[in-house]
């Protein structure tokens, strides 16, 4: 089978499951998602499967990636935060549909390879930073949308500060052991409306930062 194929197959399969947002569809089939896994899984990265990469995390499966790009109601005129860049996968479809992308990662050798692929793919309007999820990017809020690929205990009450008034966060909650649960948080003038998408389950979102 060949790449285009593969491609075809996976974005087909994503339409049956809901997705139907094209310019998120067309973002996945224009992010080489073969740059962003581990080399043995590299035939498997067209795959509807989430994979492993290094220091424990993992590469989302694609219908989740669509999932929550879908959800966050993107235009190019956004600035987006996104919180746990990991592989980079994610930044890198958001690149192809917001203004800015603004991405955190704990684990620095995570980032400093994400770096590298973003370069290697002239995805210039992605600014990384290593540090702290949990904290966000004060400097840089408030942000029109916020991602967060990490779970969290509950809705990071910071990370909602860091949102602007009408603006979308969609974070996994949850713990590791138990069911976590999908959340579309919409900023109001008066609090925070909370949607439930589905049960998920991701890694959990941990304090500080790693070097190495």
């Amino acid at each position: 089978m060949t790449r285009e194929s593969r491609i075809a197959d996976l974005l087909q399969t994503l339409r049956h499951d809901g997705i139907h947002d094209e310019a998120v569809l067309r973002a996945l089939a224009e992010v080489p998602r073969e740059s962003f896994v581990a080399d043995p899984f590299v035939n498997r990265a067209w795959e509807n499967v989430a994979l492993p990469i290094s220091k424990g995390q993992t590469i989302s499966q694609p219908y989740i990636v669509a999932l929550m790009t879908q959800a966050l109601e993107l235009n190019d005129r956004m600035k987006v935060l996104e919180v746990g860049t990991g592989s980079g996968y994610q930044a890198a479809i958001l690149a192809k549909l917001a203004r800015r992308v603004y991405t955190l990662e704990r684990h620095k050798p995570l980032l400093r390879q994400a770096e590298e692929l973003f370069r290697a793919l002239g995805l210039h309007t992605i600014s990384t930073l290593h540090g702290d999820g949990g904290l966000g990017w004060k400097a840089q809020a408030p942000f029109d949308r916020i991602i967060v690929t990490a779970a969290a205990q509950d809705v990071p009450p910071v990370l909602v500060d860091q949102l602007a008034v009408g603006g979308i966060m969609v974070v996994p909650v949850g713990e590791v052991s138990h069911t976590q649960l999908l959340l579309r948080v919409l900023r109001t003038p008066s609090g925070v409306e909370v949607t439930e998408l589905m049960p998920v389950r991701f890694v959990p979102m941990l304090p500080g930062t790693e070097e190495f």
